[in-house]
């Protein structure tokens, strides 16, 4: 039973609110655009899939970082350093989880759905999996968050009919988002500031050409912007408090409030 409650936590299910943030940005511009919703429970099915996939992968980066973890305050708390469990049922848990995911989505969804699933696993996997392991490159900036993101938008985008109903200006928006957050985390204040200003410039462009409204923003975009803020802060001060107040900020506050808005649009917008 311990093991099967460690297994469980290292999937992070907090962390869903990155999925749903993307779900909300995608769903916002069917709403706006009065786009007939007329597979509301497919667009959860695909929710739930990708945030399962999600939590696999997060086990998978957890025993991949596992020795580094252990001599990291910040990540100590992570479920495969308070709890031992074998590597082999970890990977097993892994590879079931996965294997579920794609068995529903093949038999229950457009294939395509599936081809995205498969390049968030790609790209996963070379991001954090030896020997290739991105991460620990200078390409890592450009694989992990910022790819992911755009990956999470497409999949809804998709299922809503077309991953164009997002403007590409947005996926770029939502990439460099994704970068700049990977940077505050890892604390390279030199490149965060570049790519703040980059997302700066092409926020205000969007605005001007109307690809996104303000009410988009500030339902789908800045509870998320507001996050940031004590992460960015925890590079000058009590980095593991503000570390945390961002944690909770978007994982869990901003994750309710996600939710809530998907939940709205489907069955009631």
């Amino acid at each position: 039973m311990e093991i099967i409650k460690t297994l469980i936590k290292s999937t992070r299910l907090s962390w869903a609110a990155k999925n749903f943030n993307m779900y909300l940005l995608a769903l916002s511009y069917a709403y706006f655009t009065d786009l007939i919703i007329k597979n509301p429970w497919e667009v959860l099915e695909g929710l739930i899939l990708v945030c399962i996939l999600w939590g696999s992968l997060y086990a998978l980066n957890d025993l991949t970082d596992l020795e580094l973890d252990r001599n990291d305050k910040e990540k100590r708390k992570r479920a495969f350093i308070q709890n031992h469990v074998d590597k082999k049922w970890i990977i097993t848990f892994i590879i079931l989880l996965i294997s579920l995911v794609f068995f529903v989505s093949i038999v229950t969804l457009t294939p395509l759905f599936s081809v995205i699933l498969g390049l968030m696993v790609l790209n996963q996997f070379i991001y954090t999996v030896p020997p290739i392991r991105l991460k620990d490159t200078f390409l890592g900036p450009f694989t992990s968050t910022a790819t992911n993101t755009v990956l999470r938008l497409a999949s809804c985008s998709l299922l809503l009919g077309s991953v164009l109903i997002v403007p590409l200006s947005v996926y770029l928006l939502m990439y460099l988002a994704g970068m700049g957050t990977y940077l505050m985390y890892k604390s390279r204040n030199r490149f965060t500031t570049i790519i703040s200003i980059l997302f700066g410039i092409l926020l205000l462009y969007i605005f001007y050409v109307g690809d996104m409204n303000l009410l988009q923003f500030m339902v789908a975009v800045l509870p998320a912007f507001i996050s940031t803020i004590p992460l960015y802060l925890s590079n000058f001060y009590e980095k593991e408090m503000m570390v945390k107040i961002a944690d909770i900020l978007y994982h869990k506050v901003a994750m309710v409030f996600f939710l809530i808005c998907i939940l709205y649009i489907l069955f009631l917008g």
